[in-house]
């Protein structure tokens, strides 16, 4: 679950719904300077389908120590600091889940969603947050990601549908960096990040090199991106969500029947050249 402040209380986005909104910025990324996706419909797939394995999860939302919704929020945007606040053992197989549900129909979008699981893990992960025995459940999860990339790796290898270029190491890296643009950009209008930030990785050009995006905000949901990755020099696209009316709530279940009994609404998110 994601969720973004409001007035009286928060809107909750589900992990779906999020991964969703990265796969509809991949499906318009490219343009005369920037390379578009490929081979295209199995990073799209990767990208929208990326949080897949959350979906049990976010049907029964549960609360922090502090009683809000236990989600994503701007605090954590850019790292991963909150260990103390989750059963590692349980988000780990959630984890696990959202890249095996994928990568068992299609090793090329399974293999991207990993190494994004990976890097979240490794990259953006404050250790320091982790008590000493769930630091080595969390390197054993490490391990056996890194062992499964070399199946996947194995298997896109041998992939005939697939160019040379489209499974060569430097093309698995470049729709990498391009699913962790994405869904930081997803993350960002997902929690209304009101400060400036940028799409984590230089990001392939059609000449060969790469740049950096970076994001400016310029009103809730409402983007500007320089340089430009897109054709239109307007874009809106829609995010399904909830309201709960309240900040604050005693237990989980109270949040739950809240959450379920919101009917399900849209807001717009809105990204310019």
């Amino acid at each position: 679950m994601l969720r973004m402040e409001s007035e009286s209380g928060w809107w909750l986005i589900t992990h779906r719904d999020h991964a969703r909104l990265a796969g509809d910025f991949a499906a318009e990324w490219g343009n005369a300077f920037f390379r578009t996706p490929a081979p295209r419909e199995r990073v799209l797939h990767g990208i929208a389908s990326h949080d897949d394995g959350w979906m049990a999860r976010d049907a029964r939302p549960s609360i922090t120590r502090e009683g809000k919704p236990s989600a994503f929020s701007t605090e954590l945007v850019g790292k991963y600091s909150a260990f103390e606040e989750i059963d590692l053992k349980e988000y780990l197989a959630v984890r696990e889940q959202a890249v095996r549900v994928i990568a068992e129909k299609d090793p090329y979008a399974g293999l991207l969603i990993s190494m994004h699981t990976y890097n979240l893990l490794t990259e953006h992960a404050d250790r320091s947050t982790i008590t000493r025995d769930d630091l080595r459940m969390l390197d054993a999860f490490l391990d056996r990601q890194r062992a499964y990339q070399s199946e996947l790796d194995a298997k896109v290898a041998a992939d005939r549908s697939l160019t040379k270029e489209e499974k060569s190491g430097e093309r698995i890296v470049e729709n990498f960096r391009l699913l962790q643009a994405c869904d930081n950009l997803s993350l960002l209008a997902c929690v209304a990040f009101s400060s400036p930030s940028h799409l984590l990785h230089p990001l392939a050009m059609n000449d060969g090199s790469s740049k950096e995006v970076r994001v400016l905000p310029l009103a809730d949901r409402h983007f500007r991106l320089s340089p430009w990755p897109f054709t239109e020099k307007e874009l809106r696209f829609f995010l399904p969500v909830r309201h709960v009316g309240r900040k604050f709530f005693a237990t989980s279940g109270q949040l739950e029947e809240a959450y379920t009994l919101a009917q399900e609404k849209t807001l717009t998110v809105t990204l310019v050249k």
